[in-house]
């Protein structure tokens, strides 16, 4: 029988905050620790809109204090220092025999000193390529310089590299990740949550946006488009749940176009936003074209496969082709007028059966294609991999010592 291994977990996100880095690291810490290792988390004090939820059996969860934006979430410079700089004590303080950091870079580079320091291996979960991010965002050159020195540096000193996509491969190895060291491992949605089974929130007729409205989903074009059906459409609504920088923006546009007609919800908890989606004509999803994000496969897509609600997906080659080899939905240009006709074709479907005909079909493909659980074996298997080659390195390096002491009589 194998020794536990001692697993610490860096991550500024984590349950109950409701984001797919706090999913995917949640399943992986309740996974290792049903295998019988020891899992600490270094993580967040969470926001006050976050459900009150426990921690998983058998996971240590020490949070720390952190500044936050306006809505609540760890995003920018001041806030990821926040949680980056008190990390280096933290992790200082923390025994373990490997380490798994999610992005941001800084975060990576910080578990990746201390794992250098203690030499231990660092797994590292790249879910995003953030200097593709930065420069979407059109940030000053010096800072798309220093994190792009920052992701190499951790993806140099990494012993295993998660990646979520072929696609997020390809950008790692083009930074210049060793490829033999990157696990696709895919990306996946809790479908005990997320399920067809679960009841609708509403009988009304509406199209849901749930998660993060950022500069680069740009959500406001379902906003626009939804205008352009309204009148024709006049019980039917536009409700979105979540949060992000372009949410007061999205107000804004709302009361302009469509005036009583828009719903903001907040942040709900993942049951909550099941039976959202599990209700909705359709859960639109977006990706801004040619920003540097083209490879993205927005987990929203994954949430709606599981609850059987079609998708309506806005954006480039990987999240349309998604939608449309697995028949998830409708994959449409990025353009109001693609979109509207989307929602009169999906309307139509909600009416005549077509949804309710395909609904067990799209959930059956999620469970086979992006169940959160099997993602999670995946990373477990890298991060105990990455375990057992130190230990094998280290005997390796013993004998050698032990060899080389027998010195030979001259």
């Amino acid at each position: 029988m194998t020794a536990p291994v001692r697993v610490v977990i860096a991550s500024r996100l984590f349950p109950p905050e409701v984001s797919a880095g706090a999913f995917r690291l949640g399943a992986l810490a309740r996974l290792l620790a049903e295998q019988g290792d020891d899992v600490v988390v270094l993580t967040t004090t969470p926001p006050a809109h976050a459900p009150a939820t426990p921690d998983a059996p058998g996971v240590d969860v020490r949070r720390w204090p952190v500044l936050r934006d306006s809505g609540g979430n760890v995003r920018g410079y001041m806030q990821y220092m926040s949680f980056d700089i008190p990390l280096l004590a933290r992790l200082i303080g923390t025994r373990f025999d490997v380490a798994v950091a999610e992005s941001p870079p800084t975060t990576g580079l910080v578990a990746a000193i201390i794992a250098a320091i203690k030499r231990r291996p660092l797994v590292y979960y790249a879910a995003d390529v953030w200097t593709d991010g930065v420069i979407s965002m059109g940030a000053p050159g010096i800072v798309v310089s220093v994190m792009r020195w920052m992701e190499r540096a951790v993806l140099r000193r990494a012993r295993s590299i998660i990646s979520v996509s072929d696609e997020v491969t390809e950008r790692l190895v083009l930074l210049g990740a060793a490829a033999d060291r990157i696990v696709t491992v895919g990306n996946g949605i809790d479908t005990e949550i997320f399920s067809p089974d679960v009841e609708p929130a509403s009988n009304d007729e509406y199209f849901v946006y749930t998660g993060t409205m950022s500069e680069w989903q740009q959500p406001d074009i379902f906003i626009r488009a939804f205008a352009q059906i309204a009148k024709e459409n006049p019980g039917v609504r536009l409700r979105f749940f979540g949060q992000g920088a372009v949410e007061a923006q999205l107000k804004q546009v709302a009361e302009e176009l469509a005036p009583g007609r828009v719903e903001f919800g907040g942040v709900v908890s993942p049951a909550e936003s099941t039976s959202w989606i599990r209700g909705a004509a359709a859960a639109l999803v977006s990706i801004v074209p040619g920003i540097g994000y083209d490879f993205a496969k927005p987990t929203k897509t994954y949430a709606a496969a599981a609850t059987g609600t079609p998708v309506l997906f806005a954006g480039p080659a990987a999240g349309a082709d998604l939608v449309r080899t697995g028949e998830l939905g409708l994959a449409v240009d990025f353009t109001p007028e693609a979109v509207a006709d989307a929602m009169r074709q999906l309307l139509s479907e909600a009416h005549d059966g077509t949804t309710a005909l395909m609904r067990p079909r799209r959930a059956a493909w999620a469970q086979q294609n992006v169940s959160l659980r099997a993602v999670a074996e995946r990373v477990a298997r890298a991060v105990t991999q990455a375990a057992a080659a130190r230990e094998r390195k280290l005997e390796t390096s013993s004998r050698r010592s032990s060899s080389g002491t027998e010195r030979p009589t001259q």
